[in-house]
């Protein structure tokens, strides 16, 4: 079968992961990588490409699988972050709008993927025959080798005829959820910069990836690292980079993320089902858009962080209201999945960091 090839094409590539939010006209191929390799189940293309950027850093090989629509939902990420830090990503993509395209809304968008990608000097591959399928190998090796990004863009006419004799295996659904959930949320004592101060003198080995914006500059002052992971774009990439480093190495690894970015991203059920216990999300809730001048978000007063994460399935959660209390709780020998932390608006006057993205990439994986 051609989507058994392909799996094994990425097998002698050296592929250990793979990322995928599918399609159906690759429905076959998912159930094969699914089988053949570490298969993180995404929600939007773009956590993707932070999952892959945390593999990344951590020396291991991927790919990304996903539909070509996708491409839109992840571009400003791969520019922002995987591009930036000039980070390997190869993508597998099923090219839609194109080969019999029955769907309307494919059309617009895809017919436009290779003009996009032009532009934004992205190399990219277009396969449309099941003989083209070897060329795959030789890119996904040159990704790695050469830190760079290529997209391989599949027609669906290369799978016309195939019937999977693999399926998808669905364990039994059954299950009891019992959640007791109360917090009295307090006025705010803590600034931003006072937690990330607390959570500092905390660090030993553990890697840490900080949220864009002022966050890394106020990380960046309090205690700077060479395991510290600064993140100068791709909003909402936080959380996903900090999973796929978890989940490629062994350190364990503090994502310092924002009420503003995690009420963006759909990465928590990922995390949950993943289920890495090396990696520890810190929430620093302001309520605000911190780096973009304190314009307030839904977790002011609406809606819960902490209960988020509880609801997408993480089984270990914790709230700190004080420095008392998240000195405690970061303390502890074993800390939770998902650290709610309560914050009051307002940056300090952190300057900006004094490093390029590839010095803060280079010097980060020579300490991991």
């Amino acid at each position: 079968m051609h989507e058994d090839l392909l799996s094994d094409i990425c097998r002698r590539a050296g592929i250990d992961f793979v990322v995928s939010l599918p399609c159906d006209r690759t429905k076959n191929l998912c159930t094969f990588f699914e089988r053949d390799f570490h298969y993180v189940n995404i929600n939007r293309e773009e956590d993707g490409v932070g999952v892959c950027a945390g593999l990344a850093l951590a020396k291991r090989r991927f790919i990304l699988h996903m539909q070509s629509s996708g491409l839109g939902n992840s571009l400003n990420a791969v520019m922002s972050l995987t591009h930036l830090y000039g980070l390997p990503l190869p993508v597998i993509a099923s090219l839609r709008g194109f080969y019999e395209e029955k769907i309307p809304a494919q059309i617009p968008f895809n017919s436009k993927i290779p003009g996009i990608l032009d532009a934004l000097k992205i190399r990219y591959t277009i396969i449309n025959e099941a003989s083209e399928l070897g060329v795959a190998e030789d890119i996904i090796k040159n990704c790695f080798l050469k830190s760079e990004i290529h997209v391989i863009l599949i027609s669906p006419k290369v799978w016309e005829g195939e019937i999977s004799s693999c399926e998808s295996v669905f364990p039994k659904r059954e299950h009891r959820i019992d959640i007791s959930f109360e917090r009295c949320i307090k006025e705010p004592e803590m600034s931003r910069a006072d937690a990330i101060g607390v959570v500092s003198d905390y660090l030993l080995d553990e890697a840490v990836v900080c949220n864009i914006g002022v966050p890394s500059k106020e990380l960046y002052t309090a205690k700077d690292r060479d395991l510290n992971f600064y993140m100068l774009g791709s909003y909402t990439q936080a959380a996903p980079i900090g999973l796929g480093l978890a989940l490629g190495q062994k350190k364990d690894v503090i994502v310092l993320d924002g009420d503003g970015s995690l009420l963006g991203t759909a990465i928590l059920p990922v995390i949950a089902a993943e289920n890495p216990k090396n990696l520890t999300i810190i929430a620093l809730d302001n309520g605000a858009f911190g780096s973009t001048g304190m314009q307030i978000t839904h977790a002011w007063t609406g809606c819960s962080l902490e209960l988020m994460a509880v609801a997408a399935g993480i089984k270990s959660t914790a709230v700190a209201q004080g420095k008392e209390e998240l000195r405690e709780i970061m303390a502890e020998n074993i800390r939770p999945g998902f650290l709610h932390v309560i914050l009051r608006p307002g940056n300090s006057d952190a300057k900006n960091l004094p490093l390029s993205p590839e010095e803060i990439k280079m010097r980060f994986i020579e300490a991991l």
